[in-house]
């Protein structure tokens, strides 16, 4: 079996960035929905423990989206030139790949901002 094409590998790590992405805004939501319930809650005597590293925990989510919008952005653009370099002599199907992964990607980056 052949190695896969650069235009292969650049699809898919932009692909994975973009689903990354998702799943760290997806935790951010649910860790912002247990910190809204421990802030509810006033019977558990540990809560105010909790809370903090709740608190944490949602910072450092919030922290690693910056760096990772870069990366995608950098993914994008490499994606976008092996696209051009490549457009002619790469199969009909992972071009339409190509451009499926950088379209997701733009809109993952607009919804970002």
């Amino acid at each position: 079996m052949a190695p896969p094409s650069k235009l292969a590998v650049s699809t898919s790590s932009v692909v994975r960035l973009v689903k990354e992405e998702a799943s760290y805004h997806k935790e951010l939501e649910q860790q912002q929905a247990r910190i809204q319930q421990l802030e509810n809650s006033t019977s558990d005597e540990n809560a105010e423990y909790q809370l903090k590293q709740e608190r944490q925990a949602l910072e450092e989510t919030k922290n690693v989206l910056p760096a990772l919008s870069q990366k995608i952005k950098a993914a994008v653009a490499k994606l976008e030139d092996e696209l051009e370099a490549n457009k002619e002599a790469a199969p009909a199907e992972e071009v339409t790949k190509a451009k499926e992964a950088v379209a997701s990607a733009k809109a993952a980056i607009r919804e970002s901002a």
